[in-house]
């Protein structure tokens, strides 16, 4: 591996770092320009904007450690106190984080890119990483070592019924764990004051019992009571004239 290669890897893995720094905390409008025939004092500008000087300055921090991560030195950097055009001094590279305004008043996107280099944002790679992996379930592998390709899946399609099968497969479990309802019985609605009797579902032989005992003892024939007369008057006391004397006995 040439010297000259060696130096290319390092400046596109130092503008990746670059890059990822700025998109950590949200950069707006990040481009990336080839200076190599423009400044032989670096070969990357890049440049971001911020909304805020609080943003601006956590740009700046987010790349500062992001390039430090990636292996490299520790990046110089000017203007954080203000904090509306931060520069970020990474040697092979220099990144510009600006606030729109000034952003648009210095346009150094006029200077600095008559080479605009094509990177890859983080939602890109995310979307090639999807489609790698539909082409991999797309292709089947025979017994033979053959690659057969199958119909191409697309990607939403495919992430549709990865979702479906989630959800089928913990709906079983869910259902397991579901305690199972219990039948609550109706308290009895009460009308005019009373409570209603509930009547059994089902008779059974012992409900039977008490309705013959009563239907027995109506077929006894009743026998009449003896009439009892309360405070009945006494017969009067015959006078003592009619009394007669009693014979004497004789001696």
């Amino acid at each position: 591996m040439t010297s000259e290669t060696t130096a290319k890897k390092d400046i596109q893995k130092l503008q990746r770092a670059i890059v990822d720094g700025l998109e950590d905390v949200k950069g707006q409008d990040i481009v990336v320009f080839n200076t190599e025939t423009l400044s032989p004092l670096f070969e990357r500008v890049i440049i971001a904007s911020g909304t805020s000087n609080r943003q601006t300055k956590a740009l700046a921090a987010s790349v500062r450690d992001a390039v430090k991560d990636a292996g490299f030195d520790k990046p110089r950097i000017e203007g954080e106190d203000n904090g509306e055009w931060i520069i970020i001094d990474c040697g092979q590279a220099v990144a510009h984080v600006m606030q729109p305004v000034i952003r648009q008043y210095y346009r150094l996107e006029e200077i600095w890119g008559a080479k605009p280099v094509r990177m890859k944002t983080a939602a890109e790679k995310a979307a090639e990483a999807r489609e790698a992996a539909a082409k991999k379930m797309a292709t089947k592998t025979t017994r033979k070592g053959e690659v057969k390709e199958v119909k191409p899946v697309d990607a939403k399609s495919l992430a549709r019924k990865q979702a479906k099968a989630a959800a089928s497969a913990t709906a079983p479990a869910l259902a397991a764990k579901a305690p199972a309802k219990k039948a609550v019985a109706k308290p009895a609605v009460k009308a005019a004051g009373k409570p209603v009797a509930k009547t059994p579902a089902t008779r059974t032989p012992a409900a039977k019992a008490p309705a013959r005992k009563v239907a027995a003892k109506a077929a006894k024939p009743k026998t009449p009571m003896a009439k009892v007369v309360v405070n009945k008057p006494k017969a009067a006391a015959k006078p003592a004239a009619a009394k007669k004397a009693a014979p004497k006995k004789k001696a």
